[in-house]
């Protein structure tokens, strides 16, 4: 059992060594893109709930 915990953490932090982490530059530049799409995602979904509520409001005579 000992062994074979040994060899996870033998196997784990060698495939981590194998790993190109990003550089500080590129970590912020993928983390405000991925900020604007959510927001503008966010805006369009919520545009498009909005339009659609309205519209089976107007269907069914409420609001």
């Amino acid at each position: 059992m000992i062994e074979a915990v040994k060899t996870y953490w033998n196997e784990t932090v060698a495939e981590l060594d194998k790993v190109t982490w990003p550089t500080k530059d590129e970590l912020v530049g993928s983390t405000v893109v991925t900020v604007v799409v959510s927001l503008i995602l966010g805006f369009f979904v919520f545009g498009v709930d909005l339009m659609l509520a309205r519209g089976v409001g107007a269907i069914l005579g409420i609001g």
